[in-house]
């Protein structure tokens, strides 16, 4: 089993949340290196929803907490705001329904997002 985190972005009783696909290890390398042993290069030890939960060592005790203040997850704004140019989208990844669709966005050619790969359909 693995654990993705999404991030809710709006009131109580408003549908919106946005999947963290991946991140770069800024603090803390060792310890995730601990956590994904099987990682070679540090831009890989949180590329990808679930080995971005594995390398930050998250689980079910984070759900529902409080991501803008003290906790064991803090999400803090970058240092300047990235130009717009900066930002790429695309269709989305994993999902058999509306999957060309462009919601998923990534900083342009940052050496940790993960790959796009094409749902392909399983046959039965």
């Amino acid at each position: 089993m693995h654990w993705c985190v999404n991030v809710v972005t709006g009131p109580d009783g408003e549908a919106s949340a946005v999947l963290l696909r991946a991140g770069e290890v800024v603090d803390g390398v060792e310890i995730s290196r601990s956590r994904r042993t099987a990682v070679r290069r540090d831009v890989d030890l949180a590329r990808g929803p679930a080995r971005l939960c594995a390398a930050l060592g998250l689980d079910r005790a984070v759900y529902g907490r409080y991501l803008l203040g003290d906790g064991p997850v803090r999400l803090r704004p970058p240092a300047a705001p990235l130009p717009p140019e900066t930002i790429a989208a695309g269709p989305r990844v994993g999902v058999t329904g509306a999957h060309d669709l462009p919601w998923r966005f990534w900083i342009d050619a940052d050496p940790t997002v993960s790959a796009y790969r094409r749902h392909v359909p399983r046959r039965a």
